[in-house]
């Protein structure tokens, strides 16, 4: 009976982090489950549901409650994402993400990774755009030279720029251009996370559109 009311605990936390993600915008797994985790007094972190267990309810989330908004939303942000890339194009840009699997929630971040030759070039380029943006850094898990996490991917901090854009916050990592061949890691289960060039977006979006217009 413990070991049922565990699992039961364990799936209404999944369910309030999926929740949270699908309509607050939180990105970060691991933020959400603790703070899902947090409404239940008492919880222990083996409670906790995996990343996974929390992905697999932000889909179900997403197409019982958001079955209109979420595609739409996604669409938008796609399309956004793609603007973004074609003025950054110079950078050899790639969305990766919520935005490009699918499950990206109404106020979901857009993470596109550029790969350039030095990082001041992508810098001066929105000075010189006049576009406003926040400067800080994300640490990835990936196959680099450096310390190994107990997963063992290596993990480096890599550069980020925030541009606040009307349709949410987008996420520009700047990575070196050798660095295109380096995949990093899901969040969700540690696998290759997917990249979509300009090219790959647009041909996404006339997927989604095509699909709009058979429905």
């Amino acid at each position: 009976m413990a070991k049922e009311n565990s699992q039961q605990l364990r799936q209404l936390i999944a369910q309030q982090a999926a929740r949270m993600m699908a309509e607050e915008g939180i990105s970060d797994f691991a933020y959400a489950k603790k703070k899902a985790g947090r409404n239940f007094d008492g919880v222990d972190s083996a409670i906790l549901p995996s990343n996974v267990e929390i992905e697999d309810e932000l889909k179900l989330y997403n197409a019982l409650f958001l079955s209109e908004e979420q595609p739409e939303n996604l669409v938008n942000l796609r399309k956004n994402a793609l603007f973004t890339m074609q003025l950054l194009e110079k950078f050899n840009p790639h969305l990766t993400g919520a935005v490009l699997d699918g499950t990206a929630g109404l106020g979901s971040e857009t993470h596109i990774h550029l790969f350039a030759d030095s990082l001041k070039d992508v810098e001066m380029f929105l000075l010189n755009q006049d576009i406003p943006f926040t400067s800080n850094e994300k640490s990835y898990r990936a196959m680099y030279d450096g310390k190994r996490d107990k997963k063992g991917a290596h993990r480096k901090k890599v550069p980020v720029f925030s541009l606040e854009m009307s349709s949410g916050m987008i996420k520009l990592s700047v990575f070196d251009v050798d660095e295109i061949r380096v995949s990093t890691k899901r969040a969700a289960d540690g696998s290759n996370a997917e990249r979509a060039d300009i090219d790959g977006l647009m041909a996404l979006i006339n997927n989604d559109t095509s699909y709009a217009q058979h429905i």
